[in-house]
């Protein structure tokens, strides 16, 4: 797929989206950013801020499989994965897929599961398989997690495990609206809730096409070296206890990516790398026990500190 028709893709989605979720515009244009980037998204806000309605906005928005999992401390790993049941009439053992056999997986309040629940997801977002029984089943492309917690009420949840936390691509934060985004609103949900209407505005080949469309968006060497500086200064800084895996600087570099060519663009500037490093990045970070028991210092600040302190490289434009 051309890159112009990856923005093109995009508008339509974003639009789409737009047409129910009020005033969440660069929200929007980050989940497509990792949809693009094959990632999956952890939600993290408080109740009732439109965190699955956003969610079920974008499956409806693309003609794919869509299935909703409500996590909760009883749910098992083959709840989430499939098991194998003997069927009586064929006189064999049969295979009943779960509902992570599809492409937009919505896992709603993803710290309510036990951490066993938990870790069955991660077969499933880094390597797109499942393992059940000794044998491994390929996912549907495009595959995507998008999980939701509540970060302030923490009785009966389980702390999302680091390894869990690493393989989503992006935290994202909906927000509060404002006072004309929450006017707007009641306007628009007044007859009722216009996400039941949205039509599908793209298919499976589209997004995959487009999900293959960005190894040739350029990033210059300056570019690269200053992913690596930003990523070695969260391994240094006096108040991160552990910085981010060689995993998370390929993650930043691929947003970066997309980013750009969905501004128009087939090279990465120093500033694309700044607009996704936040939300790629900050997830990742472990703070120093003085500053995680801070609550005016977050890893979204240490990573706005970071990105002040590292000298931005003088942006070439590529030749030709």
């Amino acid at each position: 797929m051309e890159l112009e028709q990856v923005r093109d893709l995009s508008k339509r989605i974003k639009n789409n989206i737009s047409r129910v979720i009020v005033g969440k515009d660069n929200v929007i244009e980050l989940v497509l950013v990792c949809l693009f980037c094959s990632g999956h998204i952890l939600l993290e806000d408080v109740p009732g801020v439109g965190k699955t309605v956003l969610a079920k906005c974008l499956a409806r928005s693309i003609k794919c499989s869509f299935k909703r999992i409500q996590f909760t401390p009883d749910l098992l790993p083959s709840d989430l994965t499939g098991v194998n049941f003997f069927n009586q009439k064929q006189g064999e053992f049969v295979f009943r897929a779960g509902p992570i056999f599809s492409n937009i997986v919505l896992a709603d309040e993803i710290n309510r599961a036990t951490p066993r629940t938990q870790s069955s997801l991660l077969e499933c977002m880094e390597e797109g398989q499942v393992t059940v029984d000794g044998d491994t089943r390929a996912l549907e492309s495009p595959f995507m997690v998008i999980a939701t917690q509540n970060p302030i009420e923490t009785q009966g949840t389980f702390s999302l495990p680091e390894a869990q936390l690493d393989r989503f691509y992006m935290r994202l934060r909906m927000g509060y609206p404002s006072s004309e985004e929450a006017k707007a609103i009641l306007d628009r949900f007044q007859l009722g809730s216009p996400a039941k209407d949205i039509p599908p505005v793209a298919d499976i080949e589209e997004i995959v096409d487009a999900q293959n469309s960005f190894s040739g968006v350029i990033v210059s060497e300056n570019v690269k070296n200053y992913i690596i500086n930003i990523i070695e200064m969260t391994r240094n800084h006096d108040k991160i206890l552990l910085g981010v895996s060689p995993r998370g600087s390929l993650a930043l570099m691929r947003a970066s990516q997309v980013m750009a060519v969905l501004k128009g663009r087939d090279f990465v500037t120093p500033h694309d790398v700044k607009e996704a490093a936040v939300p790629v990045l900050s997830h990742r970070l472990i703070l120093k026990g003085h500053a995680a028991l801070t609550a005016r210092y977050s890893a979204e600040d240490a990573v706005s500190d970071i990105l002040g302190s590292v000298s931005v490289p003088t942006e070439e434009l590529p030749v030709g």
